[in-house]
């Protein structure tokens, strides 16, 4: 099935050079990105993404983390469409915490640090990305993200192979 799903590179992805290298791992393999702009979340919209269930799984210590550091740089915001699109992007993305994402995965490339040590340096897990989790989560986050005219229809020769 065809899907669209978002992806945020955080703001340490951002400072830390990141952006071509992530993008080139889902072009890699096959994502077709059908929106993409840099942009600066502010508190309204940080806090419609990191909703009150953050805070009920994690805390409302950790939600306060993750609503600071959303929103202290630029962000990239990209749409990435393909087949299974969300389940795919989990996979290249690796696991939330960091210290537990395997090699190959950008966060296991990329990041290291566990939610332990976060909590100990009461700082948010920098793991340099966000990819949507599951169906109902994508249409939100996107609709969040994204105007409907900020995301493009296009064919790319890799198409021919899908459908």
């Amino acid at each position: 099935m065809i899907e669209q799903t978002l992806v945020l590179i955080k703001p340490d992805g951002v400072q830390r050079g990141l952006i071509g290298e992530v993008i080139k791992r889902f072009e890699q393999r096959g994502l077709k990105i059908v929106g993409l702009k840099l942009t600066h979340a502010d508190n309204d919209l940080a806090q419609k993404h990191y909703t009150e269930d953050i805070a009920k799984r994690r805390g409302e210590k950790v939600r306060n983390k993750l609503l600071e550091f959303i929103t202290s740089g630029p962000v990239i915001a990209m749409v990435l469409e393909g087949v299974d699109a969300i389940e795919n992007v989990r996979k290249i993305v690796g696991d939330t915490e960091s210290k537990s994402a395997l090699p190959g995965t950008i966060r296991g490339d990329f990041s290291h640090v566990s939610y332990s040590h976060a909590d100990e340096k009461e700082i948010p897990v920098k793991n340099i990305i966000h990819a949507s989790s599951n169906p109902e989560d994508a249409k939100n986050e996107l609709a969040l993200w994204f105007s409907v005219d900020e995301i493009h229809s296009y064919s790319r020769s890799e198409d021919e192979h899908v459908i």
